[in-house]
């Protein structure tokens, strides 16, 4: 059995734990919005339509934001013809998802809904086929209380009160060849940043987020974000990443291992950042949106044949997730909190359906998919400040990130609750480790007082409608035999707490 041992100690603050690392992202992609969060008809669909079994797992999921309305859709999108009477929308082709988009949904319920849900609403304004006068347009209708033309006619349509919306993405994605608008980085940066000082003319306490690259293989990855802030830096609070990762050719080890790129990925935006603020002189310092990342098996997307047609809320990127999926989605969960001084807001992308913790037959169940769990179990003890903890781990080999620990680990500690607990990853595929936990700066009567695990004897378990509980957390019995001692099963998410004895 494998050893491994770490030290927990309040010296070692990384951060305040951010609410906004666990937020999600609803698109109007597949079904995400359509027999995702709105079915009218559903048994559990209230007056305006939203399915209520799917508020309530949205709810226990733990999610602080939601960023809408996309993603790719966002820069083809018209805000104005998902207002006013149903009946008078428009149908448009959503040309980034080659499907209908019936605009059934638009910015009013989409509020209505986080109203309900108890998240704060998260916008992206399209700066692909239009720019600053329509970014302008939907922050006056979305937050100003009344007497204006746009803000009058939001209580129209029945929203008496602003949405107050705090943060806002300018664009999605706008590195990218697929993107409608597709810019360079110049190009990108000067419209961001005519937008962003047009938008604090309305509202200087906005929260703003440029654009990053849409990954960090991209072949301007760097260059972008240098060139993005050397133009938006005194104008924007946030710059993006986005991140998604899979298991390729069989390499589970490599794939469990999947958050050292995103470690990689933090810290080079991060160092772009800092050396664009030395040259400009500024005391600023420009944090990060990490504002779509998942396990999303894109080769199996690249693969399928394209469509044809130009359908209504189609079945896409329903990827069904097992257990090394969540194994490793933890992992990146774990990372996110240990870069908590730097990423202060995170969206799980996306809620439903589409690479998604929740799944549902329209018309019919909803039920948890395996990443579910780490995700609401992240989102619900994760408390007070971040602790870096630095496990002395066996290592073990990857072909694509080389040597890397087999134990990965963050801390959180809440001194009102004087409680802490610690999120830990085993990534080997066939050993358990046994966790020695060092943590006699918390107090000598600390132990621990409840340790779970999320396991399988099959890593490719998956949970279903008809089984949605086969992956789920379980007690670990291991942990009682010694106060601060616990095993840790092969390909395992663990979340262990410590209180007083």
């Amino acid at each position: 059995m494998l050893q491994a041992q770490l030290t927990i100690d309040p010296a070692f603050r990384v951060a305040p734990v951010r609410r906004r690392t666990f937020g999600t992202f609803v698109e109007h992609l597949g079904r995400c919005v359509y027999t995702g969060i709105y079915e009218p008809g559903h048994p559990t669909a209230d007056e305006d339509g939203f399915r209520g079994d799917v508020l309530a797992l949205t709810r226990e999921l733990g999610v602080s934001t939601v960023r809408y309305p996309g993603g790719n859709f966002v820069s083809g999108y018209r805000w104005e013809d998902g207002i006013g009477p149903r009946a008078n929308r428009p149908r448009r082709l959503d040309l980034a998802w080659h499907s209908t988009e019936t605009n059934e949904v638009g910015v009013d319920e989409f509020m209505r809904w986080t109203r309900l849900a108890g998240v704060e609403p998260m916008m992206a304004v399209n700066l692909g086929t239009r720019g600053v006068q329509e970014a302008l347009d939907l922050l006056e209708y979305c937050n100003i209380r009344s007497g204006t033309a746009l803000s009058d006619l939001r209580i129209a349509n029945g929203s008496k009160d602003p949405h107050d919306v705090r943060m806002w993405c300018l664009g999605n994605e706008m590195d990218g060849p697929w993107q409608i608008g597709h810019k360079t980085a110049r190009e990108y940066g000067r419209l961001a940043a005519e937008t962003a000082r047009a938008m604090r003319m309305i509202d200087p306490n906005l929260e703003l987020v440029a654009c990053g690259s849409s990954g960090s293989s991209m072949p301007t990855f760097g260059s972008w974000e240098a060139t993005v802030l050397e133009e938006t830096y005194d104008v924007v609070d946030h710059i993006s990443c986005h991140a998604y990762y899979e298991e390729k050719d069989g390499d589970l080890g490599g794939f469990l291992a999947c958050s050292t790129d995103m470690e990689h990925f933090i810290a080079s935006v991060a160092a772009t950042a800092d050396h664009v603020g030395a040259r400009l002189r500024s005391r600023k310092r420009i944090g990060i949106s990490f504002d779509e990342w998942n396990i999303w098996y894109l080769s199996r997307f690249r693969s399928a044949e394209p469509p044809t047609d130009w359908p209504v809320a189609p079945p896409l990127l329903e990827d069904h997730y097992h257990l090394a999926d969540a194994v490793a989605l933890g992992g990146l969960l774990i990372t996110l909190l240990r870069n908590s001084d730097r990423v202060l807001a995170a969206s799980l992308a996306q809620l439903v359906n589409v690479i998604a913790p929740i799944m549902t037959e329209p018309g019919g169940r909803v039920w948890k998919q395996t990443t579910f769990h780490p995700f609401a179990q992240a989102s619900r003890y994760a408390s007070g400040d971040v602790l870096r903890v630095e496990p002395v781990s066996p290592m073990y080999d990857t072909a694509e990130f080389g040597e890397v620990p087999v134990l990965h680990a963050v801390a959180t500690h809440d001194e009102d609750d004087e409680t802490t607990t610690l999120f830990a990853v085993n990534r080997s595929t066939e050993e358990p480790v046994t966790l020695e936990i060092d943590a006699r700066a918390l107090g000598r009567d600390v132990v621990i007082t409840s340790a779970d695990t999320l396991t399988d004897p099959d890593v490719y378990a998956r949970n279903t409608a008809d089984a949605p509980d086969r992956v789920a957390p379980r007690a670990n019995p291991d942990h009682r035999a010694d106060p601060l001692r616990v095993v840790l099963p092969p390909v395992s998410w663990n979340v262990i707490r410590l209180g007083l004895r």
